[in-house]
């Protein structure tokens, strides 16, 4: 069974995320598979923009500890989704943690429900938001940022959409998505293209400049004695050895 489903309605192609026995976990598999889907959705004249939406009650729930994908892999695709001709969409109605949120901020619009909420939760496991701060930085209030990088702490969509992760929370998500989407129908695909250009352009920047950086970094991080103290004390349902 695939992890990633595909459905078109009206030039929108919605990808699902579609792995909710592992809380759609950012395996290698799945990574891969968004990807492929998002290289066709590139392709595809009849897509005019794409929606990324999962199954079950989380978004994602970051990486797979136990079939992670490659670093480069996942800048791949986080790179992927911002340079994709087409505005994408992150309907989120549930929680949302640590690489998930990377998808969250390559997305162009990110609309939550009430009840969703957030957390990088990297530092409670010896690492660090690395590879994530590549789409997370360049939009999030700096503050914010510092508490939350810092602290792991859980945070819902209202602060999601103040520290600018979520364009609008909604009751019902699905109302708020549509008149959105029934925007973006309206709009040429070159308009569309060129003006994700202007608005993307600062993230693309920060990949430029640091991907390589963070990607080594992160390599360094996880192959660490202390996250894999952090990663096994996580599988093991367990408190970690620092933790006080």
């Amino acid at each position: 069974m695939p992890l990633v489903t595909t459905a078109h309605d009206r030039a929108v192609a919605t990808l699902t995320l579609d792995a909710p026995d592992t809380r759609n976990a950012l395996s290698a598999r799945l990574v891969a598979e968004l990807a492929d889907a998002l290289a066709d959705c590139a392709q595809d004249p009849a897509v005019r923009a794409v929606v990324l939406t999962h199954t079950g009650t989380t978004f994602s729930a970051g990486a797979d500890l136990k079939a992670p994908p490659s670093p480069y892999a996942f800048v791949a695709l986080l790179r992927r989704i911002v340079e994709l001709p087409k505005p994408v969409v992150a309907r989120v109605a549930g929680r949302v943690r640590a690489g998930g949120l990377g998808l969250v901020g390559a997305a162009d619009l990110v609309v939550a429900s009430e009840g969703s909420d957030f957390a990088l939760t990297e530092v409670r496991i010896g690492v660090a938001p690395a590879l994530v701060s590549l789409t997370l930085l360049p939009r999030l209030d700096q503050r914010s940022a510092a508490r939350y990088y810092l602290t792991g702490e859980r945070f819902d969509a209202a602060e999601a959409a103040r520290m600018g992760l979520v364009t609008a929370v909604a009751r019902d998500v699905d109302a708020a998505l549509d008149p959105l989407l029934d925007a973006l129908r309206k709009g040429s695909p070159q308009g569309l293209a060129e003006s994700k250009r202007l608005v993307t352009a600062r993230v693309l920047e920060t990949f430029e400049r640091d991907a390589e950086e963070l990607v080594q970094r992160s390599a360094q991080l996880f192959a660490s004695a202390e996250a894999r103290e952090g990663m096994t004390a996580f599988l093991e349902r367990r408190d970690p050895a620092w933790a006080m």
